[in-house]
């Protein structure tokens, strides 16, 4: 997320301060490689580990500021949500048992997260995107109150002129609006570094860029949002839009976004990716320059280039330069975005030492890879891996098409293995980690196809149980496994005894609502209203404009008034849906406690509540969503009940509704 100290407010003259700032960095960096002042010689690795903070009942739990402060721990940092945090890990040399070092420092740090956060009723979870997220923990109110996320918010949505778009097809389809920048919150990462040297980086560069789709196609743990089932690695689409700060003339002329993966091949230095950010990109959070980056260097000393920093911070590329400055050595390294967070540690282990290992063997395998392979071809693998994870064809060297699958086993994984042995990684460390990723992809198992497997076989098995309820199993089944270590490939299929509590999944009205709407518009015939009635068994039909927004509703009762009245004469086929329809009808929103809209529909006495948000019809719960919720809980009860041993403190609600009112 870049740098941490931002101005609040700044007017043009702060603007222009900080521009010159930045150009004056970014010559001051060309100079520094062309008279060698950065480090060589030396490769480096490490990572950035993202999270999510969830509370006891699965859902994010905004209390990262509370869970720092209890921690204590300088690696650890905030992220952009009060439900997201950051753990940064020690660079090492890549050597030895580097990759086994990594693997015990991030169990350590999540062990201290998953320590300090119990103390607040909270836990710690590894994934992609949250299964049990939904649309209302994206309010600014989880926003972590520190400026440069204020700043953030702020200079993408005035940059835009108005509310992000974000629309995803994949096996559903997802589109909505968002007001403000806390859909990024959604996505966690495990961020890889890779440090090289200046004359190597635009070989390495384009290496990374080459390599991402094949380790992703491998990685992929994202495939759900909002109970919407989408690309096997959600989150490359999502983020995209999140921060997509382009107003309607830039996405009239096709101005690229400030996530993406780029437009070509790197052909020289470091340079040409910054000059192309800078040019491209308005700064949209600053900073008081630094002191001149030239007066450091004549004093013999290595500037911070701080507004450089900065603004690279703020456009996300997949694989991103970075410069920074350790011990008082300045440095270039790549950084690897791609890769979500989870399943499991040793699964991040093992994508990182597969990553590594390529970046290490195919330079020497393939040379300049530009040569061999068209940037239209990675580009469009980068993609087709998001969507389609390792059932993707890829397009590799000499045009060949080859299964991701394939591809990876008979053609990078030996080549992996032989990187990591020139390197001289530990043997133990190569058969480790790298026999996890072999063994995930002949299983075909990455988190992203057990997630997609494990919801279908609970909708197969519990057909009356809400998408909320699967996702809260899905979530309780990873965060138990994860705590077991155990490669996601040996994981098998959520089952929905991994859940104690199901009366959570009850609580509020969006968790079980049904939004597979069937609606109606005002002048639409009687005889439509009463024949979709019969053909989809339904007994409520909303009514709304074109816009829609909720206007009526048409029950089954008012039909039979309405044939009770002898209204059934021929000439009564034109009556219209608003003739018979009742306008303005009670509804409710996604957030209304489950028992308030329970009492609601009894005091009121009618037998179902449109749901409505933002003023726009999303959803409709009825007495019959009331008693199948009922239901479950009834059983879940009676088997603890029959279990006391293992008996919760449950108690099943009392739900009184007269059905088909």
């Amino acid at each position: 997320m870049g740098e941490h100290d931002v101005d609040a407010q700044f007017d043009e003259s702060k603007s222009q301060a900080f521009m010159k700032a930045l150009l004056e960095d970014l010559r001051a960096l060309e100079s520094m490689i062309e008279a060698g002042r950065l480090e060589t010689g030396v490769t480096r690795i490490g990572a950035e580990q993202e999270m999510f903070l969830v509370d006891r009942n699965l859902r994010p739990a905004p209390i990262s500021l509370e869970v720092l402060n209890h921690a204590k721990d300088s690696r650890l940092t905030t992220e952009i949500a009060r439900f997201n945090l950051e753990a940064n890990l020690t660079p090492l040399k890549l050597t030895g048992r580097c990759f086994s070092l990594m693997e015990q420092e991030l169990k350590e740090l999540l062990g201290l997260v998953r320590r300090s956060a119990a103390t607040f009723d909270a836990d710690v979870l590894l994934s992609g995107i949250l299964p049990t997220l939904q649309k209302s923990d994206l309010t600014l109110d989880n926003l972590t109150p520190l400026p440069r996320y204020d700043a953030l918010n702020r200079g993408v949505i005035g940059l835009r002129g108005g509310p992000l778009s974000i629309h995803i097809k994949g096996l559903d389809e997802l589109q909505i609006t968002h007001d403000n920048v806390m859909m990024e919150s959604c996505n966690t990462s495990f961020q890889l570094h890779f440090q090289t040297s200046p004359a190597e980086f635009a070989c390495a560069y384009n290496i990374a860029q080459a390599i991402t789709a094949p380790v992703l196609a491998a990685a992929v743990n994202s495939p759900l949002l909002f109970g919407h089932r989408l690309w096997h690695e959600t989150r490359v689409a999502l983020f995209q839009h999140s921060v997509d700060s382009r107003s309607r003339p830039q996405l009239s002329r096709s101005q690229p976004t400030r996530v993406s993966f780029g437009e070509g091949w790197l052909k020289s230095s470091v340079a040409e990716l910054l000059h192309d950010q800078i040019s491209r990109f308005r700064p949209i959070t600053i900073a008081q320059p630094d002191e001149d980056p030239f007066q450091v260097l004549a004093r013999g000393e290595v500037p911070l280039l701080s507004a450089l920093r900065m603004h690279n911070g703020t456009v996300w590329r997949w694989n991103r330069a970075c410069y920074g400055v350790a011990d008082g050595i300045a440095h270039l390294r790549i950084e690897n975005r791609a890769l979500p967070s989870g399943p499991t540690v040793k699964d991040e282990i093992a994508n990182a030492a597969f990553f590594v290992g390529l970046m290490v063997a195919l330079p020497k395998e393939y040379g300049e890879i530009a040569k061999r392979l068209s940037f239209d071809d990675a580009k469009e693998n980068f993609f087709a891996a998001a969507r389609y994870g390792l059932n993707v064809q890829l397009k590799w060297l000499g045009g060949q098409s080859l299964s991701a699958s394939s591809l990876i086993l008979n053609n990078l994984l030996p080549l992996a293995r032989a990187g990591l042995k020139d390197a001289r990684v530990d043997s133990s460390d190569i058969d480790r980690y790298l026999g996890i990723l072999e063994a995930r992809v002949r299983s075909g198992q990455t988190g992203a196809q057990w997630m997609l497997r494990s919801l279908a076989s609970l909708e197969d098995h519990k057909r009356d149980d809400s998408i909320d309820m699967r996702t809260r199993i899905l979530t309780a089944t990873i965060l138990a496994r994860q705590k077991e270590n155990k490669p996601v490939h040996a994981w098998k299929l959520a089952e929905a005894r991994e859940l104690d509590d199901w009366s959570q999944s009850y609580q509020t009205i969006g968790q079980f609502m049904s939004t597979d709407l069937f609606t109606l518009r005002p002048n639409d015939l009687v005889d439509l209203a009463a024949s979709l009635m019969e053909w989809r068994h339904i007994r409520h039909v909303p009514v709304e404009d074109k816009d829609g927004r909720l206007v009526g509703l048409v029950t089954h009762r008012g039909l039979l008034r309405l044939l009770s009245r002898g209204s059934a004469a021929p000439d009564a086929t034109a009556m219209t849906v608003q003739e018979i329809m009742k306008p303005n009808p009670i509804s409710v929103t996604s957030t209304t406690p489950t028992l308030e809209a329970v009492e609601t529909m009894r005091r009121s006495g009618i037998g179902c509540l449109p749901v409505v948000d933002d003023d726009q019809l999303v959803g409709i719960v009825t007495s019959y969503d009331f008693l199948t919720a009922t239901a479950s809980l009834f059983k879940q009860h009676l088997a603890a009940s029959a279990q006391p041993q293992t008996r919760k403190n449950i108690d099943a609600p009392s739900i009184s509704l007269e059905v088909g009112r």
